[in-house]
């Protein structure tokens, strides 16, 4: 708690631009854009359903939610598609449009994108049989799609911005962090206008890698339920346009929140596996309170994690216990992954835009099928229905393999500006 500390005191000391919101976009099972996101979410919609998109190898069909007719792009000369880079250009393109954006205004404008899958898509089982036959065929020009920094680089090309172009691959927090990253970029005066979140696509791979970890729930997931079994694995992507507030100001643009606050730290504990204690989590959110210049008592809803398997959900508890255990009033808590499942290295910022519309709606989702919630008396479960109530700030939390934790939290915009 010692380093804590330490970066507490730092951070408080320092006056940083606002970081304003403009635009948005979202590619997710419950709808293409904004819209039909926004609309799945106020109606419940559940969208887990068996995998239908591939054949898995694995002798269970695994639930999941995945996208149905997804558009396809035109491509630009130079650039091959996986099904990851496609989701995030859907996304940033609609985050650019809502946005309002002059493209020579924003040609150096930067690109975050996380993700755990990236190109993975495009390997088939081609490649373990004859690597040498499978490259000579079609492999070689999917090559490109699999480094991570395929994303940034590729959404960053179809738009024409010229920034800083980085990828992160932090497991299940990358999206959050990318959030996060491009906001101190802009308060360092990096750059005045960021493009972050992240995308990642159903395969293969993670299919077979999670089925061998023993964490799927083989019917729609029950994220904190006392009976919860595991979870399951979603696709989609989400981009948010940031800005400082002055720039957001100057050429009028929408402003969809502040991104007042965030806090990054590990667990430094297991590969696989979080703290049962919830340390790093609970201190990633007490730095986002402190960078936010807020306390526990002023959050009015967290976008939990919520995985729904018996570890993550423990240790989100106890971090749960830890920072809000003085509060006045029990804390909303729900989690959206039980509508479109894990969403993996876009996992953060697609709960992000959540959050976003959680200010605009002054509406909370709850967790669907949450029965028997772990026992927690500062906890407020949301579970059946959405909850109508007014939200000025949103804790969106994200942890992921490795121990890594990113806490978000996003304010209302009423008009100031300072």
């Amino acid at each position: 708690m010692v380093a804590v500390k330490f970066n507490i005191d730092e951070m408080q000391n320092q006056r940083k631009p606002k970081i304003a919101i403009t635009g948005m976009g979202v590619v997710s099972p419950l709808g293409i854009g904004i819209h039909g996101f926004s609309s799945g979410l106020w109606e419940c919609r559940n969208t887990l359903r068996k995998l239908d998109l591939f054949e898995t190898g694995i002798d269970s069909t695994p639930i999941v939610a995945q996208i149905d007719a997804l558009p396809t792009l035109k491509k630009i000369p130079g650039y091959r598609y996986s099904r990851t880079d496609t989701l995030a250009i859907i996304a940033a393109e609609e985050a650019l449009n809502r946005s309002c954006v002059n493209t020579k205004l924003f040609s150096d404008a930067g690109v975050i994108i996380a993700s755990t899958v990236a190109g993975l898509t495009e390997i088939k089982p081609g490649l373990a049989k004859d690597p040498k036959q499978y490259y000579r065929q079609t492999g070689f020009a999917k090559l490109s799609t699999y480094q991570k920094g395929h994303l940034a680089n590729v959404v960053s090309a179809k738009l024409g911005l010229k920034g800083p172009s980085l990828g992160i691959s932090v497991a299940c927090a990358s999206g959050a962090m990318a959030i996060a990253l491009g906001a101190r970029m802009i308060q360092n005066g990096m750059v005045q206008r960021m493009l972050v979140g992240g995308s990642d696509a159903l395969c293969q791979f993670t299919i077979s890698g999670f089925n061998a970890l023993q964490i799927f729930d083989f019917e729609p997931c029950r994220p904190f339920d006392i009976v919860r079994k595991g979870l399951n694995i979603g696709e989609g992507a989400a981009i948010l346009v940031l800005e400082n507030l002055e720039s957001a100001l100057s050429r009028k643009a929408p402003i969809l929140g502040f991104l007042s606050g965030w806090g990054m730290t590990n667990d430094a504990y297991h590969a696989t596996a979080p703290h049962k204690d919830g340390v790093g989590l609970a201190q990633s959110i007490e730095l986002a309170l402190c960078s936010a210049k807020i306390s526990a008592d002023d959050i009015d809803y967290v976008n939990a994690h919520g995985t729904g398997t018996d570890l993550n959900d423990i240790a989100e508890v106890n971090a749960y216990k830890k920072v809000f255990g003085s509060r006045k009033t029990c804390i909303p808590v729900s989690s959206t992954k039980s509508f479109f499942g894990h969403n993996l290295g876009a996992a953060g910022a697609i709960e992000a835009v959540v959050s976003l519309l959680c200010l605009h709606a002054g509406l909370i989702p709850p967790t669907l099928r949450l029965n028997t919630p772990i026992n927690c008396d500062i906890v407020y479960w949301i579970k059946e229905k959405t909850l109508k109530k007014p939200v000025q700030r949103v804790l969106s939390v994200s942890a992921g393999f490795g121990g890594s934790n990113t806490s978000l939290i996003f304010e209302r915009w009423n008009g100031e500006t300072e």
